[in-house]
């Protein structure tokens, strides 16, 4: 229910939140997405206390919501069901990993590995371990008119990116299949001009020592990458060379400290012109390698 409140009571509630516990930018966070107060307005109102605003839901609803996550250490995506990302605005509930903003390089690292005659041609992508649907979403925004399918183990992950890429795109915007990364799609190797992957790359000894927020409630099936944490990538690197066209790429996302192993396990797949990407933190976090092109002789 909406609730009318002066700016100096918002602020002043503000104050008293974080004294019970937490981080600002959560709060804050918590304030734009449930209370429909911009992170810009909200440095504003600090000039004006005695201006009125409007919440999208008043304050006992967002107290009661932020007292819960830091009494459950429950993700606030999860609670409030939503999780902006890029230009989107993603459902995500418990069970489906949350996107963390990190990936949006890599739907940028992808569109970059595509000429303009290959988006204006019959282009053919894929995305394995889709979650909730946020990568081929974004891809498939960017490339109207190509054939995109997003893959992933899980039926409940599946439902939810169903629901998200309804919502986003349309009917009919993207194909999905369920499996085990390339399994699910048999009908489409060597057709493939683009593959791109965020599989779960976390070590598990890493797996079981991350903060509670994590590891309780977010599942383990995308984030546990076994014992190197590298189970995944070895898999969807394996199956590439079979996958993909000739010159198509294939371009993941790893842990902070994986980068020479995938490029090491890319260039044993078969796969040539491997780069490392890093991400706006200057960490090396992203992958990316091509099936050889076609030689006169093939």
């Amino acid at each position: 229910m909406k609730e009318s409140v002066t700016a100096k009571t918002l602020l002043n509630w503000r104050l008293t939140m974080l004294n019970v516990g937490g981080e600002a930018s959560a709060l804050d966070w918590l304030l734009d997405l449930k209370g429909g107060v911009r992170w810009q307005q909200l440095q504003a109102l600090r000039l004006y206390p005695e201006s009125t605003l409007t919440l999208e839901h008043g304050l006992e609803t967002l107290e009661e919501l932020w007292r819960r996550h830091l009494r459950q250490q429950i993700p606030l995506q999860y609670l409030v069901g939503l999780c902006p990302w890029r230009d989107l605005e993603l459902k995500v509930a418990p069970g489906v990993l949350i996107p963390r903003q990190e990936t949006e390089l890599l739907v940028d690292l992808a569109l970059g590995c595509l000429s303009g005659e290959d988006r204006q041609g019959d282009l053919h992508w894929a995305d394995l371990g889709t979650g909730s649907g946020c990568i081929a979403i974004g891809l498939a925004k960017a490339l109207p008119g190509s054939q995109g399918v997003a893959v992933d183990q899980s039926l409940e992950a599946l439902t939810q990116a169903k629901a998200n890429a309804e919502a986003l795109l349309g009917s009919g915007g993207l194909a999905f299949a369920q499996g085990d990364w390339w399994e699910a799609i048999p009908d489409r190797w060597g057709k493939l001009d683009l593959v791109v992957s965020n599989p779960p790359y976390i070590p598990a000894a890493i797996w079981a020592d991350l903060e509670r927020v994590v590891r309780d409630h977010e599942p383990e099936l995308a984030l546990n990458g076994g014992g190197d944490g590298l189970d995944a990538i070895r898999a969807i690197a394996g199956g590439a060379c079979a996958a993909l066209k000739p010159g198509g790429w294939l371009v993941l996302e790893h842990h902070y400290d994986q980068s020479n192993a995938v490029l090491e396990l890319l260039d044993r797949a078969g796969l040539v012109n491997r780069q490392a990407h890093t991400d706006l933190e200057g960490v090396q976090r992203f992958a990316m390698a091509q099936r050889p092109k076609k030689t006169e002789k093939d």
